[in-house]
């Protein structure tokens, strides 16, 4: 088995989103990393499957002298959790878990469904909140080198289920870093703002753009120098934290 440590990340399903940048960062940095997927929600979304993600995190992997793990998995279904980390821990005891997943369906107060909002809420907060205690449940790391990052968002207005579960998200991340404690697993939110990996339209980019004022909208690399530093030792004393990497947008 290797001796590198092992990262858990969620959401990485296209080469050109956050999840995916980062699982390549982090191999380049001396990690082993499994990651989870799952198709049929890209099919849904408008940019459609990307099927070649797992072979470029492979070629990452290969490149930095490393492992990857590609797990498909619905973390819609409270079974996942554990499964995810059963397949996972075959590269090795995880010490790094990196909640990158989402649903995201946009939707307002007036025409959200019950059935999308309960789905919002399994995915974004219930399986975050069972990824979470399931990592505390398995972490035998040394003491102050367990990590726990989860993605967040700001966006509410017509976008009620998405912003209302990644609001539970935040809460439950907090709570981490003081109930966990006592393992030495820190725990921070990251919000990236508003980063075009393909579902922008001209008109939002613009909206954007005018907003931050660096004039220049955030990228995946933006977010993966981040939450690489937090990963790492010298990351440790972050703890707790809600942390917008938005180039000033908010």
């Amino acid at each position: 088995m290797s001796t590198r440590p092992v990262a858990l990340l969620t959401g990485v399903g296209r080469t050109a989103g956050i999840g995916a940048t980062l699982a390549t960062r982090l191999l380049g940095d001396g990690w082993d990393v499994a990651f989870t997927y799952w198709t049929p929600y890209d099919v849904r979304m408008p940019w459609g499957p990307d099927t070649t993600t797992p072979a470029v995190v492979a070629e990452a992997a290969e490149a930095a002298g490393g492992a990857s793990l590609a797990i498909e998995a619905d973390l819609s279904d409270p079974a996942a959790p554990a499964a995810v980390f059963d397949r996972a821990e075959a590269l090795g005891p995880v010490t790094a878990l990196v909640a990158a997943h989402c649903e995201s369906v946009d939707s307002g107060i007036l025409d959200t469904t019950v059935e999308s909002f309960d789905r919002h809420f399994a995915v974004n907060a219930r399986a975050t909140w069972l990824l979470i205690r399931e990592f505390a449940l398995r972490y035998r790391g040394a003491h102050g080198m367990g990590r726990v990052i989860a993605l967040t968002s700001d966006h509410t207005v017509h976008n009620v289920p998405y912003g209302a579960s990644k609001g539970a998200l935040d809460r439950i991340t907090i709570a981490a870093a003081h109930e966990l404690a006592h393992l030495g697993i820190t725990a921070n939110v990251v919000d990236p703002g508003p980063i075009d990996t393909g579902w922008m339209d001209d008109e939002v980019r613009g909206r954007c753009l005018a907003a931050t004022p660096l004039g220049r909208l955030g990228t995946p690399e933006d977010t993966a120098d981040l939450i690489a530093f937090l990963c790492s030792p010298r990351g440790g004393w972050m703890n707790g934290k809600h942390l917008a990497s938005d180039g000033g947008f908010r």
